[in-house]
């Protein structure tokens, strides 16, 4: 059985993986004021942070029409798939996943299509997609592969730390006062993706602690991950990072990615983060 594997572009996957295991990526749209641009088709994540610099205005994000879906899972039927698994953002983040479901009705006269919500974002959703790949390339059938993405988001962690509180700011997230406060102690916000939601956690007085608190993360769970995965904002030290994280797991092992516009948009330049399966 042939099974095709969906997903969107909230899942920062790096572009040369999706070439490789033919992952469909069906993107969001960006919208700077009255532009709108496809992520990944119009802006790459790099001209995403040029302009976040270079604007007053916060980006905003929209989920793809059911449409857009419907044309993928068709796509994939015409190509002789049995079966369509596709992964998508948390639905407790984005309505990206509703979308995917009410396509996955409009074509069930022509392919089985299994929506699987990833419980995250980012490459915690990528490395869920990854998990689909590798049932899929093993010979599963849809619900081998389902099951398998299933698990794997049910089992997934993404830790992260913001480098500014001034995107938050922007977005009125936080209030000027708290944003000099934290700015004057160079307080390093983390974050912890639970249960499909963002949520915050300790937060740091340095970035260099700041990094030391995602690799201790990764230390303490060691023994169980299988997975490991490291994205990256626009962030200066990503290469330091992956060199700390190289003491406790294979350099070459580590899937790397950059974060597009779903999630930066929120965080801001600098935000780097691990997102890994535990066994």
């Amino acid at each position: 059985m042939s099974v095709s594997i969906v997903t969107d572009s909230g899942c920062d996957l790096p572009w040369d993986l999706v070439d490789k295991y033919g992952i469909t990526v069906v993107p969001l749209t960006v919208r700077f004021g009255a532009e709108e641009l496809v992520a990944g088709r119009d802006l790459s994540p790099g001209e995403f942070w040029q302009r976040c610099a270079a604007s007053a205005q916060l980006p905003e994000t929209a989920a793809p029409s059911p449409g857009a879906f419907e044309q993928a899972f068709r796509a994939a039927a015409e190509g002789g798939a049995d079966a369509v698994v596709c992964v998508n953002l948390s639905s407790r983040l984005s309505a990206t996943i509703q979308a995917a479901q009410a396509a996955a009705v409009a074509v069930a006269d022509a392919v089985p299509v299994r929506v699987v919500d990833s419980l995250s974002a980012s490459l915690g959703e990528g490395m869920v997609v990854l998990a689909a790949v590798r049932a899929a390339e093993a010979g599963g059938g849809g619900s081998d592969v389902a099951g398998a993405a299933e698990a794997a988001a049910a089992s997934m962690k993404v830790v992260g730390t913001i480098d500014t509180l001034d995107f938050l700011k922007k977005g009125g997230r936080i209030g000027g006062a708290q944003a000099f406060l934290g700015s004057l102690l160079s307080v390093k916000p983390t974050i912890d993706v639970i249960d499909g939601k963002v949520e915050p956690g300790p937060k740091v007085r340095t970035r260099s602690k700041a990094l030391q608190f995602l690799v201790d993360r990764v230390k303490q769970d060691r023994a169980a991950i299988q997975h490991l995965a490291v994205l990256n904002g626009a962030a200066p030290d990503c290469e330091t990072l992956l060199g700390m994280l190289g003491e406790v797991f294979e350099r070459d092992q580590i899937v790397v990615g950059d974060i597009g516009p779903v999630i930066g948009a929120h965080t801001g330049p600098g935000t780097i983060g691990v997102a890994y399966q535990r066994g």
